[in-house]
């Protein structure tokens, strides 16, 4: 332990003079504290919210989802295909084709999306395992079958229990037709469940199998996706690296990240928005340490003196208050720490959490995830902040002569 640390903790837990010292002290450390606790609650629920939103996507987002460059769908290459199941990176493919479509069921009407997926889809996503009413199903009684989004059946009021009634769905027809010809082709289908995963999806698709969607769309062999699940045991950069290989430049690879790109990055811009505001105000709580410090450095001054005519150098001088205000900032930041770990154990332990989310979501209670990361970052934040709010004290003491005389 070096000299200017000794002196630098005795000056700090040594008995002040005055009890003004003591409470400015006491209100850095306190401000330090609520700061710190505060940027780590803040990501922390920011981290909760993207880990939840994550796995919500997962269960209709694949891993990898490839679409043409140019145009809705496209005719897989078989080989292509062939070579990419063999890939040691690749688990499952799956096929899938969407196209907006107008519904009709009963006296309800509106538009959605129809995305017809093979046998595969379910195995992709473990879609099957958010049916909330009714069963994963798309052949029921030899009849084409089909599984809502509960926004979907709440808009069209669907029975998925009524295996009687069917669901139209209406496509436009693609070529120019006569002045006598429909407009758009219809089909039948019948509803025999609703999932549930997150508002966009549960709002707007329909899935049925491929094979309806094909028909209705007047195209036997075309999709819009193909939609992989990666084996975890293998590098997820390298397989899509092997994909892009296979496939060129006519087909865009998206990850599962890539696939929601613009809500994830405005998420991230939010959360760390939040960060550069609450570091503001840590900023701001620095200013009475500054004080701290300062007052400190006026009473010290005889110490200061003989220090000095002992042969203590400026350097010397100056880190003995730079690390006293490190002292000061470390102790903030762990009692921070301390803090924000204690308010996570006791809101993940309650049934409701600290703070409910009111009823209708699909959690009860704010999510939050701590992450090692985030608390490095906020302890390099916290220090920097308290190293700055040092420098000006340190730079006071070091001003002071060897020789005080007396006025």
């Amino acid at each position: 332990m070096n000299l200017s640390f000794k002196i630098a903790r005795r000056y700090l837990f040594a008995k002040k003079s005055t009890n003004a010292i003591n409470l400015i002290t006491g209100i850095s450390v306190l401000g330090l504290s609520i700061g710190t606790a505060a940027l780590i609650l803040v990501l922390s629920v920011f981290n909760g919210f993207e880990d939840l939103i994550k796995g919500l996507f997962s269960n209709f987002n694949p891993d990898v989802k490839i679409t043409a460059i140019r145009g809705k769908t496209f005719i897989p290459d078989s080989t292509s295909l062939e070579l990419i199941r063999q890939l040691k990176g690749v688990d499952i493919v799956s096929l899938a084709l969407e196209e907006v479509a107008f519904f009709e069921y009963e006296d309800n009407q509106d538009f959605g999306i129809l995305k017809g997926v093979d046998s595969n889809f379910h195995r992709i996503n473990h879609i099957d395992s958010t049916v909330l009413e009714g069963r994963y199903s798309f052949r029921e009684r030899g009849r084409d079958a089909a599984v809502l989004g509960i926004g979907m059946r709440n808009k069209l009021k669907v029975d998925v229990s009524d295996p009687f009634t069917s669901m139209s769905v209406y496509m436009p027809k693609r070529r120019q037709v006569g002045a006598l010809e429909k407009p758009f082709r219809q089909q039948f289908i019948i509803p025999t469940g609703s999932f549930i995963i997150q508002q966009d999806f549960d709002n707007q698709y329909i899935l049925s199998s491929l094979e309806f969607a094909r028909s209705l769309l007047a195209e036997p062999r075309a999709v819009s996706s193909i939609e992989i699940r990666l084996n975890p045991l293998f590098p997820a950069a390298e397989t899509l690296g092997q994909i892009r290989g296979i496939l060129g430049e006519d087909y865009a690879v998206k990850d599962r990240y890539q696939q929601d790109e613009a809500f994830f990055k405005l998420m991230n811009i939010e959360k760390w928005m939040s960060f550069a505001i609450l570091t503001l105000t840590l900023l701001l709580v620095a200013f009475n340490m500054i004080g701290s410090l300062w007052m400190i450095v006026l009473e010290k001054k005889p110490d200061i003196a003989i220090l000095k005519s002992m042969g203590a150098s400026d350097r010397l001088i100056r880190s003995i208050f730079l690390q006293e205000g490190l002292l000061l900032c470390g102790i903030g930041m762990l009692a921070g720490f301390i803090l924000a770990i204690g308010l996570y154990l006791v809101h993940t332990n309650l049934p409701y959490g600290l703070i409910s989310i009111p009823q209708g979501f699909l959690v009860t209670a704010y999510p939050v995830s701590l992450r090692a990361l985030d608390f490095a970052l906020i302890a390099l934040t916290v220090l920097s902040i308290g190293l700055l709010a040092s420098l000006p004290p340190a730079f006071r003491a070091q001003r002071v002569p060897a020789i005080i005389l007396e006025e």
